[in-house]
């Protein structure tokens, strides 16, 4: 039975094992994260769209300095060591955040947004706001870096889709959960609930990860296993180098550049079709547990589109389109759902328009996304791609802020948009083919000096 749904997957012999563990990895990452994520966001818009812009840019700050810290953390440990740390940190964040609001409510205080709101329980929720955009961006990326660190180029393709479907269980199942819970509730004491179970996931995420590196290392299958051309010696040593390593990279690498231009131009993206729905959803809804609801409504409607992309579509694109042209798909697909906005300015419009436009950036994007870092060294895989998924996308957000903030301040409607978006659409699209180009050259190249060392 192993063996034929290893076959019907396209995984060869052995490889099963590891992406089922790194799908239950991915899984809880996500699940933990998609319990949190309504919780921001519903704190975020009960400010108001003025604050959101004020917390766009504080939270690009932000992320500089996380990455440059958890640069320095990389230099000192090795991967089964910082891994672990960094979600560490997120448990013990949010245990924080949970007692502070067990605190404030325990005082007479109320959420935010909420006619008991207190100035502590304002300071957590834009706080916590800020905290999550930056953290989401960076357990992921911690999470992708070290599947590109376990599986090569080719199995990137075949198996980056299952493990990509597994996160988006977790994903559909924390916030539909999230959403079950927010509609029994009005209680003041939800986001510290929420809060805690999401960390639950995080620590479950640290044994599977642990668990994962242990099987992968005695595995054939893994570019850290047996028969690898990585040295066994080499697995536990740090990375080594200094903090701003990842900076120095990123400037004199013109293909890290490029990967960094590509995030920009997705966030920007994301940002304009964000405002959208969060002025829709602070229209819409009066309290924070409907907001907390709505999101996560939206969350799980977005993830369930991403959910039957992967399984029917991702891999197949992968394989017979290449990276760069599976790329482009994205900067296609935010064209036609402007243009579509244009014509039928609708909520309900633009709730499909989200839903697929995540989930190309989910099940598409983002698994060719990554394996452009597979041709990267472990030195830049750890201490660029923070920057470049982190940083720079969070820049990307504060200049799609600016854009939306602009459009606002001239009243242009969404026709004017969806023109504007054309001429953006197709450099990113172009980018993202020179991109797949770039990566097929390191990869072959990277072959070709593997070859050349075995035969010598």
């Amino acid at each position: 039975m192993t063996y034929r749904l290893a076959k019907a997957l396209n995984f060869r012999p052995g490889e099963l094992s590891l992406a089922a563990l790194a799908a239950c990895f991915y899984f809880c990452v996500l699940c933990g994260y998609f319990f949190l994520r309504p919780v921001r966001e519903a704190m975020g818009v009960s400010g108001g769209m003025g604050a959101l812009y004020w917390y766009f840019l504080s939270t690009s700050v932000a992320s500089l300095v996380v990455v440059f810290l958890f640069g320095g953390v990389v230099s000192r440990l090795d991967r089964r060591r910082f891994i672990p740390f960094g979600y560490s940190f997120v448990i013990v964040c949010l245990i924080g955040f949970a007692a502070l609001l067990v605190a404030d409510a325990r005082a007479g205080g109320g959420v935010i947004g909420s006619d008991l709101e207190t100035g502590l329980a304002r300071g957590v929720g834009y706080t916590f706001y800020i905290w999550l955009t930056v953290i989401n961006l960076f357990v992921n990326s911690l999470f992708w870096a070290f599947m590109v660190d376990l599986f090569n180029v080719d199995q990137g393709k075949r198996m980056f889709a299952f493990i990509g479907a597994g996160g988006t269980l977790g994903a559909i199942a924390g916030s539909w959960t999230a959403s079950f819970i927010s509609g029994l509730t009005e209680s003041i004491y939800l986001p510290v609930g929420l809060m805690l179970i999401g960390a639950t996931f995080f620590g479950l995420a640290i044994v599977l990860m642990l668990t994962l590196d242990k099987v992968a290392i005695g595995s054939e299958h893994s570019r850290l296993g047996r028969g690898s051309t990585v040295p066994m010696a080499k697995v536990g040593e740090r990375i080594g180098g200094n903090f701003w390593d990842g900076a120095t990279a990123v400037a004199r690498s013109p293909y890290l550049l490029g990967i960094g231009a590509f995030i920009v131009l997705l966030a920007i993206s994301n940002t304009l079709i964000y405002f959208m729905v969060a002025q829709g959803m602070l229209d819409n809804t009066g309290t924070f547990s409907q907001r907390v609801a709505g999101f996560a409504q939206f969350d799980m409607l977005a993830q369930i589109a991403t959910l039957i992309t992967q399984i029917f579509i991702t891999t197949h694109v992968l394989k017979r389109l290449g990276v760069g042209w599976t790329l482009s798909i994205l900067p296609l697909v935010t064209v036609a759902g402007f243009a579509v906005l244009a014509v039928w300015p609708l909520f309900g419009i633009l709730a499909i328009f989200q839903a697929l436009h995540r989930a190309t950036r989910y099940a598409l994007s983002r698994p060719a996304r990554e394996t452009l870092f597979s041709v990267v060294p472990p030195a830049e895989k750890y201490k660029a791609k923070p920057l470049v998924d982190v940083f720079l996308y969070r820049g990307g957000d504060v200049a799609g802020a600016g854009i939306d903030s602009a459009l606002r301040a001239l009243g242009l409607t969404v026709t004017w948009v969806a023109a504007a978006t054309v001429p953006f659409a197709m450099v990113w699209g172009a980018l993202s083919i020179a991109l797949g180009h770039a990566q097929q050259r390191r990869d072959t190249a990277d072959e070709t000096t593997s070859a050349q060392t075995q035969t010598t």
